[in-house]
């Protein structure tokens, strides 16, 4: 496998670790729920497509073949992590689920869904 192949594998592999590492620190730091949505649905979204697109390129170039596996993976998680973060909002907002003072667009919260 070439050098610069092996530099951008390890480099999606390091970004991946840090936006994952990112998203799980944030999950438990922040204060309420609103503000922890935030860290897992978009950092460990984007650390883990990191890590499969690093795997996805290893492997086809190591096998001489698309490794299709992890395409099919990251294409599913970049399609579902939205959609069910926006499921968990909604029905944050329809609960009335207490926000702290720093939550931004309480305003959104108080109308009726």
């Amino acid at each position: 496998m070439p050098d610069l192949v092996e530099i951008i594998v390890s480099l999606l592999i390091i970004i991946g670790a840090g936006f994952t590492f990112l998203g799980s620190l944030s999950l438990v730091k922040l204060p309420d729920f609103f503000m922890r949505l935030h860290g897992p649905t978009k950092a460990s979204t984007l650390g883990t497509g990191a890590i499969l697109v690093a795997s996805a390129l290893y492997f086809s170039l190591k096998v001489g073949e698309i490794s299709v596996h992890e395409v099919l993976i990251t294409v599913f998680l970049f399609i579902t992590a939205p959609v069910s973060a926006y499921m968990l909002a909604k029905a944050a907002l329809h609960l009335k689920l207490k926000q702290q003072d720093q939550t931004r667009n309480k305003e959104l919260s108080q109308k009726d869904h």
